[in-house]
């Protein structure tokens, strides 16, 4: 823009010296006139626009003056700005930092995982994904002393020497599942110290995959059949107990009815379920013939079929 306004200027400064050479010619001298009055209104439109300055969605503006960062931030929609300075758009929404061991998932296309040492000495290689966004109202001061480059000179580092750091605190078998929140709890300390006064802002760390050396991978994996074993063969013995404790109770309780039962038949018992029985056996319309002795049970013998 304003480069173009002093463009305008020249021509109105070439236009009306050209207009005082002229003499006595009045159609060039008009000519001349035009052409200046164009320049003039050209320049006001210029000014008028270079006044007006829209920032997007998710972003703020920075200022420049002939070199010298404004501390004043403009923010999304129209601003309204002296028509000579420069305005650098910057990006405040989230934005994630991903180191991966995948091809082409992470910020860098090759493998970018991190690799790092456990407190055990073992090299353990860790993919993470780091949620952060910039300060709006630290915007001039990010510009002023970082520059627009912020995630590589910032970001990136800071991520890579907090995973260092606190992975030589915890084992290689604690990052990789006993304690993986308190190990990422101490990644997002770490990070919080470093971007403290830098103007970025962090959101949340995510440990997506921590790779173990083979030997202690196939350790872990057995270990954890070995409990899977243990837990199963729990179950069995419990299942096992309680079977026998029903096995126990039902015994229990046959024992107990026929102890009931023998308590209970007499030979008083025995005599009247005779007396019954042979009350019924006389309401029988076939012929029978019966033989009491007043003690024993009566026997009952049928009529022969013929």
């Amino acid at each position: 823009m304003i480069g173009l306004i002093i463009f305008l200027i020249i021509v109105i400064l070439v236009v009306s010296s050209l207009k005082r050479t002229a003499g006595g010619n009045e159609r060039l001298a008009k000519l001349f006139v035009i052409i200046r009055s164009t320049a003039y209104v050209l320049i006001a439109v210029v000014i008028l626009f270079s006044c007006v300055v829209q920032i997007g969605p998710g972003e703020v503006g920075v200022q420049t003056l002939f070199g010298s960062v404004q501390d004043r931030v403009l923010y999304s929609g129209l601003n309204l700005v002296n028509p000579l300075v420069d305005v650098e758009n910057m990006d405040v929404k989230t934005q994630s930092y991903t180191m991966s061991i995948a091809q082409d998932e992470g910020n860098l296309s090759n493998d970018d995982a991190i690799t790092a040492l456990s407190m055990d000495g073992l090299t353990i290689r860790l993919d993470v994904t780091v949620w952060y966004r910039l300060s709006e109202s630290d915007a001039p001061q990010v510009f002023r002393t970082i520059g627009v480059d912020y995630i590589a000179k910032i970001v990136r580092p800071a991520i890579r020497t907090a995973l260092r750091d606190v992975s030589v605190l915890y084992s290689a078998t604690d990052i990789y599942s006993g304690k993986r929140d308190e190990f990422t709890g101490g990644v997002t300390k770490e990070l919080e110290d470093a971007f403290f006064g830098r103007g970025i802002i962090l959101e949340r760390v995510l440990l997506r995959n921590v790779e173990l050396p083979e030997m202690v991978r196939a350790a872990i994996d057995e270990k954890i059949a070995s409990e899977q074993k243990a837990q199963q063969m729990v179950y069995v013995l419990q299942k096992e107990k309680q079977e026998a404790e029903r096995k126990k109770i039902e015994a229990q309780g046959i024992s107990d009815y026929n102890r009931i039962v023998s308590q209970s038949i007499t030979d008083q018992v025995l005599q009247l379920k005779g007396i019954e029985a042979t009350l019924e056996l006389s309401k029988s319309q076939n012929t029978k013939m019966v033989i009491m002795n007043g003690k024993n049970m009566p026997l009952i013998f049928g009529a022969p079929s013929f």
